[in-house]
């Protein structure tokens, strides 16, 4: 059964309060998605108070999603007027294109202040995002220098803060946002798996069963290069498979399940078992 979720920390009421405060001050916004979640890293709170503003879909991580589903996910939000652009903030991959591309995207606003006699001003932005979805990474990157707080854990950037990138380009960062519910059960699942929100929010057996259960629908082929599981194996013998493949196991040869847990959360977080995607078109509503 896939549980509800609820998850809103008082900082990040806080943080929606500051950001719609501060959005007239944008000339553009940046959006950091998750790659591997299109729909699920996508805070429809925040698409409310951007939906006024030019916007950049940055699709983060790339490498460790499924490159044929992210093509579908950015050819549907292109449909719906958005600029798009997959990157890895960890390498810096394709995030030598973003300043050019909000340029492009300014080009006609650029040059009427231009035309009007203005001084020549840095572009604006914001840079918006869930939790631990990169945006401290990919702003130390953007400016070359740890200007920001970073970290592995969902949460680390507390306060809002500019930063300039460059003589051409301010940016205010704030704190990840998530949303006060899910109103689709899965999408607290997907962010649990790809660790947007903090191991034990959900119960780890859970996870793991979904988790596992998605990639026997969507990736079997992985599992059983992996961890050697074929066929239609229940849950728990794939996690017996898997626990006794790796030596999880306790006295009297039992299987120590919070190992077996551990691994293959870190197997997909770590791309062991290659590029995934948990959100697809066809099974939510856009």
């Amino acid at each position: 059964m896939i549980k509800q979720i609820q998850w809103f920390p008082g900082h990040m009421f806080k943080s929606l309060r500051e950001i719609r405060e501060k959005i007239k001050l944008m000339d553009i916004v940046i959006v950091l998605l998750d790659a591997r979640l299109p729909f699920s890293s996508m805070n429809p709170e925040l698409k409310k108070i951007i939906s006024h503003k030019p916007v950049i879909l940055l699709f983060n991580k790339m490498d460790l999603s499924d490159q044929s589903v992210l093509s579908h996910w950015m050819t549907h939000y292109q449909h719906e007027g958005y600029q798009t652009l997959k990157i890895d903030a960890q390498t810096g991959k394709n995030t030598q294109k973003i300043h050019p591309l909000a340029q492009e995207v300014l080009k006609e606003k650029l040059t009427r202040e231009k035309n009007k006699g203005l001084k020549e001003r840095p572009i604006r932005t914001m840079i918006l995002g869930i939790p631990n979805v990169g945006k401290s990474t990919l702003i130390n990157q953007l400016s070359k220098s740890s200007a920001t707080k970073t970290g592995n854990t969902p949460g680390v950037t507390k306060a809002q803060q500019w930063i300039k990138l460059s003589d051409q380009f301010e940016l205010l960062d704030t704190p990840g946002v998530l949303w006060p519910k899910f109103d689709d059960p899965k999408v607290g699942y997907h962010l649990a798996i790809t660790g947007a929100i903090k191991d034990k929010i959900l119960p780890e057996d859970d996870v793991v069963s979904y988790a596992l259960n998605f990639m026997k629908t969507h990736y079997p082929k992985r599992l059983e290069e992996r961890y050697g599981i074929k066929g239609d194996l229940s849950y728990v013998d794939m996690l017996d498979t898997i626990g006794r493949l790796r030596g999880c196991l306790l006295k009297g040869n039992e299987i120590d399940y919070q190992r077996v847990y551990h691994i293959i959360l870190t197997d997909i977080r770590g791309k062991q078992l290659g590029g995934l995607s948990f959100d697809r078109l066809e099974h939510v509503s856009v």
